[in-house]
Parts: C-alpha cells; structure tokens; sequence
C-alpha cells in the first residue's frame, strides 16, 4: 500500500477487509512497507510488550533468524523496549527469549550460584 494516511484511515475505521489482509503475516509484512528482519524484531518486541507465552517466542526468534537477524539483534529487540514494557515485563521476557535463541540463562544462573 504504502500511504501511511491510507492504512490509519483504514485501520480507524476498522475495514473489514484491510484488517483480515494485515492478519496475514505475509501481507501484514507488505503492507508495513517494513523489510522482513525489521518486521519480525518488531514482532518480537510485541510479544515482550504482552508477555506471550514462550512458544511464541521460538517462532519469532526463527522468523527473526530466517529474515536474517543476529541473535544479538534479537536480544537488542528486548534491551530496545525496556524502558516502554518496564523492567518487570524485561526480566520475564528474559528467560523465554534467551531458550529461544538457545541459550538457558536458568540453568547459567544456576552453575553461577553453584560457583
């Protein structure tokens, strides 16, 4: 689409039809005018903001991946929105990020303590 007046008109009107194409993951991403690795991190931090589920997670990260994000760029989606999700929402987003990307930080804490 690509007129950004045209897509807050839609979306503030709630066209039925509009909504069901951004639904979509893959017209969602079209419509954006967002490149796919833009998109997927900033899916990301949605699913911070809301404290999904970890499932969610594993997908995101690997469209994230896919897109041809860094994992440091994945976990910089997380630092990026702390200070609008809050450090509570940043410290339980944390550990279903960091399986996601295949690291267990509950099991690094532990050897830690056991240190």
């Amino acid at each position: 689409m690509g007129d950004h007046r045209a897509i807050l008109r839609k979306l503030a009107l709630r066209d039925d039809a509009f909504v069901k194409a951004v639904l979509d993951r893959d017209e969602a991403t079209e419509v954006s005018g967002l490149d796919d690795k833009t998109s997927a991190l900033v899916r990301l931090g949605a699913l911070i903001a809301v404290d999904a589920a970890p499932a969610s997670y594993l997908e995101a990260v690997d469209a994230a991946r896919t897109a041809g994000a860094s994992d440091d760029e994945i976990v910089g989606s997380l630092v990026s929105v702390v200070a609008l999700v809050g450090v509570a929402r940043a410290v339980s987003a944390a550990p279903k990020l960091s399986l996601a990307v295949g690291y267990d930080v509950d099991a690094s804490l532990e050897r830690f303590e056991d240190e």
